[in-house]
């Protein structure tokens, strides 16, 4: 059996849901201080759009498919040109569990960590070599 065709072998979007028990906090979190477009409201689940393609989904907890855990055994990680920029950014506001900023010369990157409103850890990372375009 042959899998369905894809444009470039591609899916359109890949979403990433979380679960809330306050969904106005992950609103506010998303939508207000990191200013992602809501790209899909759903009622229950608002969808930001962190890039081209990739998706953040809040999820009211209480009609999702899942439920809020204590345990966040998901991280959000977004790549960014400029990673000390944001690293300023989240330190002026005070945010949850900002980690100093480190460097991983292994994989290249440097970053920082923090936790949203319900505990899902946030990386924002910038790489430390020139990225080129797949064909």
């Amino acid at each position: 059996m042959k899998r369905p065709d894809l444009i470039e072998n591609r899916a359109d979007k890949l979403i990433t849901f979380i679960y809330y028990r306050d969904l106005q906090k992950g609103m506010d979190f998303y939508g207000d201080f990191l200013d992602f477009p809501l790209e899909i409201d759903q009622g229950f689940c608002k969808i930001y759009r962190i890039s081209e393609a990739g998706y953040v989904g809040i999820v009211d907890e209480t009609k999702g498919m899942h439920k809020w855990n204590k345990i966040k055994p998901v991280q959000i990680c977004m790549r960014v040109p400029d990673v000390d920029a944001f690293y300023e950014y989240c330190k002026q506001a005070s945010v949850d569990g900002l980690s100093e900023m480190f460097v991983n010369n292994e994989i290249k990157i440097k970053a920082f960590v923090f936790n949203d409103p319900e505990g899902y850890q946030i990386e924002i990372q910038e790489s430390l070599e020139e990225e080129t375009e797949e064909e």
